[in-house]
């Protein structure tokens, strides 16, 4: 019998960002995260790849590096999708995708601030610990970014 813990293998956090989606979306580009996510060292296109395909290796401070590969991108929709394709070290589950929506605040005390909203997709192998570290990452990462962007009411 597994002692494993059924888990939900989806995690969303959202965050409002005090700044204008045109400067919230100029961050959004797979090779810029570092520019923002204080966890990264640096993020750089993988040379020698598809002329097709994105993929943009993250190096982060603490010696992981991963390649992550762009599965779709909308400058109309405001949104990019991406997958990590390799990790070292290798992850303990066997997939993981992932979207980042960014919408504009129109009205109320929030307007013309970011709604920005970052979700990803377990493969089911992935266990609770995995996905807290996920939802937990996601929610500093969010921070990182309005305070880069950021601007005081």
């Amino acid at each position: 019998m597994s002692t494993r813990i059924p888990t939900s293998t989806s995690v969303t956090e959202s965050s409002i960002i005090p700044a204008s989606l045109t400067d919230v979306w100029h961050l959004i580009k797979l090779q810029d995260f570092h520019h923002f996510w204080t966890k990264l060292a640096k993020s750089e296109h993988v040379k020698g790849a598809s002329p097709e395909t994105d993929i943009v290796k993250w190096t982060f401070k603490d010696g992981t590096e991963q390649e992550v590969k762009q599965e779709e991108h909308s400058t109309i929709d405001h949104f990019i999708t991406y997958s990590v394709i390799s990790s070292s070290p290798a992850l303990t589950y066997s997939s993981i995708i992932s979207t980042i929506r960014c919408y504009a605040v129109t009205s109320g005390p929030n307007e013309g601030f970011t709604f920005v909203q970052w979700s990803a997709h377990f493969s089911s192998d992935a266990d609770a610990g995995v996905i807290e570290d996920a939802r937990f990452k996601r929610k500093e990462a969010l921070a990182d970014l309005a305070s880069v962007v950021g601007k005081k009411k």
